[in-house]
């Protein structure tokens, strides 16, 4: 899975890569120079390179290869 290879990102540069994959779409000119300005400290191919690996782990959670938690309930549910 591709998640192991976005840890590298802090907290704070996710938060601004999803601000500005909303902000430039995949037809705006410049797209990656323009996420990896926003994000900072990253270059063009960086942000390129990460978004690729998040489209690819979303393929593997759609397709089903990714297994759903088994999460313990922890108390009464209403």
């Amino acid at each position: 899975m591709a998640s192991s290879s976005l840890s590298s990102w802090t907290t704070k540069q996710n938060k601004q890569f999803e601000k500005a994959l909303a902000i430039y779409d995949k037809d705006t000119p410049d797209r990656w120079q323009n996420i990896a300005r926003l994000v900072g400290g990253k270059s063009a191919e960086e942000v390129k390179r990460h978004y690729e690996l998040l489209v690819e782990d979303l393929m593997h959670i759609e397709s089903g290869s990714v297994p759903f938690p088994n999460y313990r309930s922890t108390g009464n549910r209403r």
